[in-house]
């Protein structure tokens, strides 16, 4: 019999006796527990002499503790430092309670990407932008749905033409109109959405301005609160600058790293489209268990003549923070461009050259733009990624994106799902 099975029998053997023992009749002693600490008088030598490496335990434990209370003492001042001590005047408040003020708003109305090659056309349709008592809601929608342009036209033998009709808002035919065409691979935008924006009529420099925002979920929706320069003042993007308060994707995190559980804040600039240093200047934020469109989030940006930063929900919580000053140098200094020999013929054109101020370009009047994009040829969807059904530089991007409607349409809500709520809009002047 192993030890196992005589414990086990003993254990039964005691059971027993006590079941059938008298009735008075006392209970046997029970054994103590018998510790094996030492007792009495023993030897402890550590006392006697003392090992010379102890004092080095607590030097090394002091030495750190105080190291490491410099280092957290040093970074919650620079995070304090980077918030400034501006002080702000509110300027303008939208809180979308009278709808979408055209005193204030304007529609854009164009199919061509807007440069980034996104896939949706822009509508001023009301499917695509209205408000309620959430505020605005920005919502893509299908092309064949709103329109009754059968599957078979997105591909070929429809003209759409936006000049035409009198909608288009861009000056260029080409930003209008398209013919679907299969063998070319020209197809009708498959999908609408909208894009609002304050040029003309609500602009700030220096300043604040803060939007609370719940974003979309679905694969390849784009989500963006940016700002662009009123005047080209420098020359065409980028050279007079554009600032991305958050811009963010609709794919789910599980399977999209930095999908909608990451924002971002950028700042584009560079002499011309081939040289945009946005990497120097691009930053994101992102949050655990959760994600951007479970909730409303504020988004914010402050912006004076030393600094830029983007932040959500606090001042403390930045996404991006860019400082000016002569000693970091001009944009120009700071992108390298001074030491370019563009095909041997020297460094590119400085654009900022005629200012005095280390911020050029971001040191003109800009204006707001909120937008839902849904794809994209100009990487911000990386090829390959999460399953992304299209590639960049294919001539039919936007076709295979369509074709692929079965696999990410699915993933789409209702409208206030799929589409980014802006509960509110507050801009602010440096007082």
């Amino acid at each position: 019999m192993n030890k196992l099975s005589l414990a086990a029998s003993a254990f039964t053997q005691e059971w027993d006796h006590e079941e059938l023992r008298e009735p008075g009749t006392p209970a046997p002693p029970k054994r103590r527990f018998q510790s094996s600490r030492l007792v009495g008088e023993y030897e402890q030598p550590w006392l006697a002499k003392r090992d010379p490496r102890e004092k080095f335990d607590k030097i090394f434990f002091y030495g750190f503790l105080v190291i490491g209370l410099a280092v957290s003492a040093y970074l919650c001042y620079d995070g304090w430092k980077s918030v400034g001590d501006e002080k702000f005047c509110l300027l303008w408040d939208e809180d979308f309670s009278n709808g979408i003020n055209p005193a204030d708003w304007n529609h854009v109305v164009r199919i061509d990407g807007f440069g980034t090659g996104s896939f949706d056309w822009s509508t001023n349709d009301s499917r695509n932008s209205y408000t309620d008592h959430d505020g605005l809601h920005i919502v893509p929608t299908m092309t064949v749905d709103d329109l009754g342009i059968t599957p078979g036209q997105i591909i070929d033998g429809y003209s759409l033409n936006l000049t035409a009709d009198g909608t288009c808002t861009d000056w260029n035919v080409t930003n209008c109109a398209v013919t679907s065409n299969k063998t070319t691979g020209a197809i009708i935008n498959p999908v609408r959405s909208a894009r609002l924006d304050t040029k003309g009529k609500r602009t700030m420099k220096y300043g604040k301005v803060e939007v609370v925002a719940k974003l979309p979920a679905g694969d390849w929706l784009w989500p963006a609160i940016w700002m662009m320069p009123q005047d080209d003042v420098y020359g065409s993007w980028p050279a007079s600058g554009e600032i991305d308060i958050m811009e963010s994707r609709g794919n789910n995190p599980a399977y999209y790293k930095d999908g909608r559980n990451t924002v971002g804040g950028t700042l584009h600039w560079g002499p011309n489209t081939d040289l945009d240093m946005f990497a120097k200047t691009t930053d994101s934020h992102w949050i655990r268990h959760t994600d951007y469109s479970k909730d409303f989030h504020l988004y914010g940006l402050v912006w004076t003549d030393t600094h830029i930063y983007t932040y959500v929900d606090n001042v403390l919580r930045q996404t991006l923070y860019v400082g000016f000053s002569e000693k970091a140098g001009t944009l120009y200094q700071r992108g390298g461009f001074d030491k370019m020999n563009i095909g041997g013929g020297g460094s590119p054109f400085n654009p900022w050259a005629g200012s005095k101020n280390f911020n050029a370009p971001f040191d003109q009047s800009f204006y707001l733009i909120l937008n839902v994009g849904v794809g994209s040829t100009n990487g911000y969807f990386a090829d390959g990624r999460g399953g992304k059904p299209w590639t960049d530089k294919a001539n039919n991007s936007m076709a295979q994106f369509w074709n692929a409607k079965g696999v990410w349409q699915p993933t789409w809500g209702g409208p206030t799902e799929r589409g980014m709520t802006v509960k509110s809009v507050k801009m602010y002047n440096l007082c």
